[in-house]
């Protein structure tokens, strides 16, 4: 089987700055979404239902929160050569330093990755959100006897100065590379779509960072310790020494690096036909098996809301938001375009005792939550009103975060009664 081929490299990113404070405590791939899941199973998922079930997780910040959950969550049978192993940043006699970016994070791992018989390398970004049959992008690329196949998404004129743009003939062979082009250099950057994408103007094809190298040519690639990074260095510097394939994916993708980004992809699984499909059993998403019991509603509005296991809420109405495992909500209180990760744990009365404040996990009686991301374990007591709106200057404290006018409330801060955001 080509599967049996194939070794899945997912990169779980540097520092994650542009999604803090979610990244503050935490490795970018390890950050909830969609109320239950963490970033990191997309990939890992996705490897899954095409039946690529050899992958290593490579990051170096803050992976303890992630190591737990692939541990916890990826437990293949004895007999099997499966496995979802992370590798951070370690020092080495041939090396001290940290990833200086994707292909050096490759170069330094590559020892790890040579101790396994495969053919293909497939190189996966552990920060979007999509779902993709990898199967048909390696057959493209065995197919057209490629070297590096690189997954593009034909986006619009509009789009096309926020990505790496590739060119490519009537074969789909890439032909030249230009990153993040100005508006009036566009129109010699078209290249061939299908007929449904150019009549929706998409017709500039934009790297989506996943890539397929054939093992040779990657490691003969990674001798070179001056190139440090896929998009930027190794992609531009060798489509036109070796054959290079564009795979055109016209499915449901974006890339969620920012809190903007990662805050209207989880509101957008409240629609009533979401672009991302978490109900389809063919491209299931796997994550902990945690054993919660039912959610548990009473007297409450719902509308476009996704609601997590293990939640007990009695809110007055919750609206176009994703409330997360084991979230408790209180009477009176309104919540809108929020989303709210839950909590690791239950309290009990005995923990709550014990604590300096006596506000419970969750959201007190009488709030009023609105364009807001509350991150796991948040203590926000009664009648707390929290408003992001664009008005709002980008702000920082202790216990929240103003950024692009969403309202980020940190891990575990408290917030007191009576507070206004």
């Amino acid at each position: 089987m080509i599967n049996d081929k194939v070794l899945a490299i997912i990169m779980g990113g540097g520092q994650g700055s542009r999604l803090y404070p979610l990244t503050a405590t935490r490795s970018k791939p390890a950050v909830p979404i969609a109320g239950k899941y963490r970033l990191v199973d997309i990939p890992i998922s996705n490897c899954i239902n095409s039946d690529i079930k050899r992958m290593f997780v490579l990051t170096q910040f803050n992976s303890a929160s992630l190591n737990t959950h692939i541990k916890n969550t990826y437990h293949f049978s004895f007999f099997s050569s499966a496995f979802v192993d992370v590798l951070a940043a370690e020092q080495t006699l041939q090396n001290n330093t940290w990833f200086q970016g994707t292909a050096d994070a490759v170069r330094q791992s590559m020892h790890h990755f040579l101790n396994h018989d495969f053919e293909y390398a497939l190189i996966l970004s552990g920060d979007q959100l999509y779902q993709m049959d990898y199967n048909t992008m390696l057959e493209a690329h065995i197919a057209s006897d490629a070297k590096i196949s690189i997954a593009t998404l034909p986006v619009s004129e509009k789009d096309a100065t926020s990505f790496g743009i590739l060119k490519t003939d009537e074969s789909n062979l890439v032909t030249s590379f230009i990153e993040k082009p100005k508006t009036e250099l566009l129109k010699d950057w078209t290249s061939p779509v299908s007929e449904e994408m150019e009549v929706e103007g998409r017709n500039h094809l934009a790297s989506m960072g996943i890539y397929i190298f054939n093992k040779d040519l990657l490691v003969e690639l990674m001798n070179d310790p001056e190139t440090v990074d896929f998009g930027k260095e190794i992609i531009p510097q060798n489509i036109k020494k070796h054959k290079t394939l564009s795979y055109q994916f016209e499915g449901y993708w974006t890339d969620i690096g920012n809190i903007d980004s990662f805050f209207e992809a989880n509101l957008g699984l409240t629609d009533d036909i979401p672009k991302f499909d978490l109900y389809n059993s063919s491209k299931r998403i796997y994550t902990h098996a945690r054993l919660l019991p039912t959610t548990k509603i009473s007297g409450t509005i719902l509308n476009k809301a996704v609601i997590a296991d293990g939640c007990l809420i009695t809110a007055a109405k919750i609206e176009r938001s994703v409330i997360g495992i084991r979230s408790r909500i209180g009477s009176g209180t309104t919540v809108s375009n929020t989303y709210m990760m839950g909590s690791d744990s239950y309290q009990t009365l005995e923990d709550l005792e014990q604590r300096d404040t006596k506000i419970p996990m969750g959201i007190g009686e009488n709030c009023s939550i609105n364009n807001a991301i509350l991150d796991k374990n948040c203590c926000i007591g009664n009648n707390v009103k929290i408003n992001g709106s664009a008005q709002l200057e980008e702000k920082e404290t202790d216990t929240y975060f103003i950024k692009e006018g969403i309202v980020v409330v940190k891990k575990g801060a408290i917030i007191p009664d009576g507070y206004e955001i």
